[in-house]
């Protein structure tokens, strides 16, 4: 399956989460920043609130987009077992890139969020969405990271990823909604046509146009009692 870009994949996967949509307890929380531009989609077709869980890949030595691990937002650090043994890496000698992908996160902490705080999660419906997984580190890494957060349900939203990946992934959530797991598997970019670069100021326009629809959505659907007559 090959999708025309992240707004096709996204508008597929709010097809197969329809039930979830209007559901008061429910929240998408997308992955920055490709996963933003579906969470929109599904923020949108789902009219459920949107907010991203920042969360930074640990690249190996020589190869900075091979991940090692990652780390979340709130400090939750994944490591992939079988990365790391490859590269005959310990926890102390990926200490300097975990130091530096942190100072990452608080720069797009400051920038995506605009002062707010991670939403609560705690007794939510949370739906965690990226553009696709390759060796899924990333996505395990705030699948830990939210779980210390105690939600009453975890979901995870792909709309790509290879086989393994993808099993694993099944055992980490309590649903997965995947949508294509193609064998071979090269890269999450060869299942889409186009798949531009999401910059972060696309980040934080999605987040502000999710807003407005819901709030617009919000006030036509429930209308405010006390309005005055016109």
């Amino acid at each position: 399956m090959t999708f025309k870009n992240r707004e096709e994949a996204g508008h597929r996967l709010v097809e197969r989460l329809m039930q979830y949509r209007d559901d008061p307890a429910a929240i998408i929380v997308a992955l920055p920043r490709g996963g933003v531009a579906v969470g929109y989609q599904l923020s949108l077709g789902l009219h459920l609130p949107l907010d991203v869980f920042i969360t930074r890949k640990l690249g190996a030595p020589d190869n900075p987009e091979y991940a090692l691990g990652a780390v979340g937002e709130t400090g939750t650090i994944y490591l992939n077992p079988d990365a790391m043994a490859a590269y005959g890496l310990s926890r102390a000698d990926v200490e300097e890139v975990v130091q530096v992908q942190q100072r990452e996160i608080a720069r797009r902490h400051q920038l995506y969020r605009q002062g707010r705080h991670l939403p609560t999660f705690t007794d939510h419906i949370v739906i965690l969405v990226d553009d696709g997984i390759a060796t899924g580190s990333t996505f395990f890494a705030s699948v830990q990271s939210i779980r210390h957060l105690k939600p009453r349900r975890l979901i995870g939203a792909i709309p790509v990823g290879p086989p393994e990946t993808i099993r694993e992934a099944r055992k980490q959530v309590d649903e997965l909604v995947v949508l294509a797991t193609p064998d071979p598997f090269w890269a999450v970019g060869n299942h889409y046509i186009d798949f531009a670069q999401v910059s972060d100021h696309d980040v934080v326009e999605y987040l502000n146009l999710a807003e407005e629809s819901l709030l617009g959505w919000k006030e036509r659907t429930h209308p405010s009692t006390t309005s005055p007559p016109r």
